[in-house]
Protein backbone atom coordinates (compact mmCIF):
# COMPACT_ATOMS: atom_id res chain seq x y z
CA UNK A 1 0.00 0.00 0.00
CA UNK A 2 2.76 2.55 0.82
CA UNK A 3 4.49 1.72 -2.25
CA UNK A 4 1.56 2.24 -4.29
CA UNK A 5 1.06 5.80 -2.28
CA UNK A 6 4.34 6.64 -3.12
CA UNK A 7 3.92 5.48 -6.83
CA UNK A 8 0.99 8.28 -6.95
CA UNK A 9 2.85 10.77 -5.42
CA UNK A 10 5.84 10.64 -8.38
CA UNK A 11 3.20 10.34 -11.14
CA UNK A 12 2.09 13.84 -9.42
CA UNK A 13 5.39 15.42 -9.62
CA UNK A 14 6.54 14.21 -12.61
CA UNK A 15 4.30 12.87 -14.64
CA UNK A 16 4.62 9.94 -16.93
CA UNK A 17 4.14 10.26 -20.90
CA UNK A 18 2.77 7.18 -23.25
CA UNK A 19 5.40 5.45 -24.61
CA UNK A 20 3.99 5.66 -28.10
CA UNK A 21 2.07 9.34 -28.60
CA UNK A 22 4.66 11.15 -25.72
CA UNK A 23 1.15 12.40 -24.38
CA UNK A 24 1.03 12.69 -20.57
CA UNK A 25 -0.62 9.97 -18.62
CA UNK A 26 -3.51 10.13 -16.74
CA UNK A 27 -2.61 9.18 -12.88
CA UNK A 28 -2.22 5.48 -12.36
CA UNK A 29 -1.60 5.01 -16.23
CA UNK A 30 2.09 3.40 -16.66
CA UNK A 31 3.04 2.92 -20.15
CA UNK A 32 0.84 3.79 -23.07
CA UNK A 33 -2.36 5.64 -23.01
CA UNK A 34 -5.55 3.93 -23.90
CA UNK A 35 -6.13 5.07 -27.70
CA UNK A 36 -2.62 4.39 -27.78
CA UNK A 37 -3.71 0.79 -26.99
CA UNK A 38 -6.33 0.69 -28.93
CA UNK A 39 -4.18 1.30 -32.54
CA UNK A 40 -2.79 -1.39 -34.41
CA UNK A 41 0.72 -1.31 -33.56
CA UNK A 42 1.75 -4.56 -33.37
CA UNK A 43 3.54 -7.16 -36.47
CA UNK A 44 0.35 -9.23 -38.10
CA UNK A 45 0.33 -12.87 -38.91
CA UNK A 46 1.19 -14.44 -41.43
CA UNK A 47 5.48 -13.86 -40.69
CA UNK A 48 8.56 -14.61 -42.23
CA UNK A 49 10.22 -18.10 -40.56
CA UNK A 50 13.02 -16.87 -40.39
CA UNK A 51 13.26 -12.89 -39.64
CA UNK A 52 9.26 -12.66 -38.17
CA UNK A 53 8.43 -9.60 -41.06
CA UNK A 54 4.80 -10.01 -41.35
CA UNK A 55 4.64 -10.93 -45.24
CA UNK A 56 1.04 -10.40 -45.75
CA UNK A 57 1.26 -13.70 -47.80
CA UNK A 58 1.44 -17.62 -47.18
CA UNK A 59 4.97 -17.97 -48.51
CA UNK A 60 7.14 -19.11 -45.46
CA UNK A 61 10.13 -16.28 -46.48
CA UNK A 62 9.88 -12.77 -47.00
CA UNK A 63 11.25 -11.50 -50.48
CA UNK A 64 14.44 -10.91 -48.84
CA UNK A 65 15.19 -13.89 -46.43
CA UNK A 66 14.35 -16.07 -49.84
CA UNK A 67 17.51 -14.53 -51.81
CA UNK A 68 19.73 -13.83 -48.42
CA UNK A 69 21.70 -16.28 -46.72
CA UNK A 70 21.52 -14.77 -42.94
CA UNK A 71 24.03 -15.56 -40.61
CA UNK A 72 21.46 -15.68 -37.50
CA UNK A 73 19.04 -19.05 -36.89
CA UNK A 74 16.19 -17.71 -36.07
CA UNK A 75 14.81 -13.77 -35.42
CA UNK A 76 11.22 -11.96 -34.20
CA UNK A 77 9.93 -8.74 -33.23
CA UNK A 78 6.75 -7.07 -31.44
CA UNK A 79 5.84 -3.80 -33.33
CA UNK A 80 5.30 -2.88 -37.06
CA UNK A 81 7.78 -0.45 -37.63
CA UNK A 82 5.85 1.97 -39.15
CA UNK A 83 3.18 2.08 -36.40
CA UNK A 84 5.80 3.06 -33.36
CA UNK A 85 9.14 4.67 -35.41
CA UNK A 86 7.86 8.54 -33.64
CA UNK A 87 8.24 6.25 -30.31
CA UNK A 88 11.63 4.56 -31.45
CA UNK A 89 12.97 8.25 -32.31
CA UNK A 90 12.32 9.55 -28.97
CA UNK A 91 13.76 6.65 -27.74
CA UNK A 92 16.85 6.10 -29.46
CA UNK A 93 17.58 10.06 -29.90
CA UNK A 94 15.48 12.25 -27.96
CA UNK A 95 16.31 10.74 -24.05
CA UNK A 96 13.11 9.12 -23.55
CA UNK A 97 14.92 5.89 -21.90
CA UNK A 98 12.28 5.32 -19.71
CA UNK A 99 10.17 3.84 -23.05
CA UNK A 100 12.64 0.49 -22.71
CA UNK A 101 9.88 -0.79 -19.60
CA UNK A 102 7.11 -0.54 -22.08
CA UNK A 103 8.97 -2.18 -24.78
CA UNK A 104 10.73 -4.53 -22.32
CA UNK A 105 6.95 -5.72 -21.02
CA UNK A 106 5.83 -6.05 -24.49
CA UNK A 107 8.08 -7.96 -25.59
CA UNK A 108 8.17 -10.45 -22.50
CA UNK A 109 4.31 -10.87 -23.41
CA UNK A 110 4.46 -11.43 -27.08
CA UNK A 111 7.54 -13.50 -27.24
CA UNK A 112 8.10 -14.75 -23.75
CA UNK A 113 7.56 -18.22 -25.16
CA UNK A 114 9.83 -17.95 -28.15
CA UNK A 115 12.45 -17.08 -25.76
CA UNK A 116 11.91 -19.77 -23.35
CA UNK A 117 12.13 -22.28 -26.18
CA UNK A 118 15.49 -20.83 -27.34
CA UNK A 119 16.98 -20.77 -24.17
CA UNK A 120 19.32 -18.43 -24.65
CA UNK A 121 22.24 -18.00 -21.77
CA UNK A 122 22.62 -14.59 -22.81
CA UNK A 123 21.33 -11.02 -24.59
CA UNK A 124 23.91 -9.42 -26.68
CA UNK A 125 22.70 -5.76 -27.03
CA UNK A 126 24.52 -4.52 -30.52
CA UNK A 127 27.46 -1.58 -29.43
CA UNK A 128 27.30 1.77 -30.41
CA UNK A 129 30.72 3.44 -31.27
CA UNK A 130 32.38 5.26 -28.61
CA UNK A 131 32.20 8.88 -30.16
CA UNK A 132 28.48 8.18 -30.60
CA UNK A 133 27.87 7.31 -27.06
CA UNK A 134 29.30 10.10 -25.88
CA UNK A 135 27.59 12.49 -27.83
CA UNK A 136 24.14 10.50 -27.26
CA UNK A 137 24.77 9.77 -23.43
CA UNK A 138 23.45 6.40 -23.81
CA UNK A 139 22.91 2.87 -25.70
CA UNK A 140 19.36 2.35 -26.31
CA UNK A 141 19.86 -1.45 -27.37
CA UNK A 142 22.01 -1.61 -23.53
CA UNK A 143 18.97 -0.53 -22.21
CA UNK A 144 16.28 -2.27 -23.59
CA UNK A 145 18.78 -5.50 -22.99
CA UNK A 146 18.76 -4.61 -19.25
CA UNK A 147 15.10 -4.39 -19.17
CA UNK A 148 14.70 -7.51 -20.58
CA UNK A 149 16.70 -8.84 -18.40
CA UNK A 150 14.72 -7.92 -15.43
CA UNK A 151 12.13 -9.56 -16.45
CA UNK A 152 13.39 -12.55 -18.03
CA UNK A 153 16.48 -13.43 -15.44
CA UNK A 154 18.39 -13.97 -18.81
CA UNK A 155 21.73 -12.13 -18.23
CA UNK A 156 22.93 -9.04 -20.31
CA UNK A 157 26.56 -9.61 -21.72
CA UNK A 158 27.71 -6.14 -22.72
CA UNK A 159 31.18 -6.96 -22.72
CA UNK A 160 31.18 -9.39 -25.42
CA UNK A 161 31.43 -6.94 -28.71
CA UNK A 162 32.17 -3.66 -29.36
CA UNK A 163 31.81 -0.92 -32.21
CA UNK A 164 35.66 -0.59 -33.45
CA UNK A 165 34.78 1.43 -36.64
CA UNK A 166 32.72 4.52 -36.51
CA UNK A 167 29.43 3.80 -39.35
CA UNK A 168 27.17 6.27 -40.57
CA UNK A 169 23.41 5.74 -41.00
CA UNK A 170 22.77 2.70 -43.43
CA UNK A 171 18.98 3.79 -44.14
CA UNK A 172 19.94 5.32 -48.07
CA UNK A 173 22.31 1.98 -48.48
CA UNK A 174 20.91 -1.08 -50.03
CA UNK A 175 21.52 -4.82 -47.88
CA UNK A 176 24.45 -5.39 -50.40
CA UNK A 177 26.05 -1.76 -49.77
CA UNK A 178 25.38 -2.54 -46.06
CA UNK A 179 27.37 -5.51 -45.88
CA UNK A 180 29.99 -3.93 -47.72
CA UNK A 181 29.78 -1.02 -45.31
CA UNK A 182 29.89 -3.14 -41.80
CA UNK A 183 33.11 -5.20 -42.56
CA UNK A 184 35.20 -5.32 -39.60
CA UNK A 185 32.88 -2.54 -37.91
CA UNK A 186 32.64 -5.23 -35.22
CA UNK A 187 35.65 -6.79 -32.78
CA UNK A 188 34.65 -9.63 -30.71
CA UNK A 189 36.55 -9.20 -26.71
CA UNK A 190 37.41 -12.77 -25.22
CA UNK A 191 36.15 -15.97 -26.65
CA UNK A 192 32.74 -16.28 -24.53
CA UNK A 193 33.29 -20.41 -24.83
CA UNK A 194 30.54 -20.79 -21.91
CA UNK A 195 27.67 -18.81 -24.61
CA UNK A 196 26.05 -21.65 -26.46
CA UNK A 197 23.44 -19.39 -27.34
CA UNK A 198 22.66 -15.61 -27.58
CA UNK A 199 20.20 -13.30 -28.63
CA UNK A 200 21.27 -10.31 -30.14
CA UNK A 201 19.38 -7.43 -29.20
CA UNK A 202 18.37 -4.18 -30.98
CA UNK A 203 15.95 -0.97 -31.55
CA UNK A 204 14.68 -2.08 -35.16
CA UNK A 205 15.77 -4.95 -37.62
CA UNK A 206 15.51 -4.18 -41.12
CA UNK A 207 17.71 -5.94 -44.04
CA UNK A 208 19.22 -7.69 -40.61
CA UNK A 209 22.83 -6.48 -42.14
CA UNK A 210 23.97 -5.35 -38.17
CA UNK A 211 22.84 -8.57 -37.11
CA UNK A 212 24.57 -10.50 -39.86
CA UNK A 213 27.73 -9.26 -39.20
CA UNK A 214 27.93 -9.29 -35.41
CA UNK A 215 27.18 -13.15 -35.85
CA UNK A 216 29.67 -13.69 -38.00
CA UNK A 217 32.03 -12.10 -36.15
CA UNK A 218 31.06 -13.80 -32.87
CA UNK A 219 31.31 -17.15 -34.42
CA UNK A 220 35.01 -16.62 -35.87
CA UNK A 221 36.21 -16.70 -32.67
CA UNK A 222 33.67 -18.83 -31.11
CA UNK A 223 30.56 -21.48 -32.11
CA UNK A 224 27.57 -20.45 -31.36
CA UNK A 225 23.65 -20.32 -32.07
CA UNK A 226 22.86 -16.56 -33.17
CA UNK A 227 18.99 -15.37 -32.60
CA UNK A 228 17.86 -11.47 -32.44
CA UNK A 229 15.16 -9.99 -31.14
CA UNK A 230 14.08 -6.36 -31.92
CA UNK A 231 11.61 -3.88 -30.58
CA UNK A 232 10.65 -3.37 -33.91
CA UNK A 233 10.65 -4.61 -37.74
CA UNK A 234 9.50 -3.49 -41.61
CA UNK A 235 6.84 -4.80 -43.48
CA UNK A 236 7.98 -7.76 -45.52
CA UNK A 237 6.62 -8.82 -49.13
Amino acid sequence: MILKIIDRLTDLVFPRRCAVCDELLPVGEKYVCNPCMKKKLYIEEPTCIKCGKSIGSENAYCEDCSRRKHKYIQGTAVFDYGSIADSLFRFKNKGRVEYAKFYAREIMNKRGDWLKAIKPDAFVPVPIHSSKLRKRGYNQAEILSDELSKLSKIPTEKSLISRIRKTAPLKDLSPIQRQDYLKKAFKVNGKGVKLKTIVIIDDIYTTGSTVDEIADAIQKVFPCNIYFLTIAIGRGK
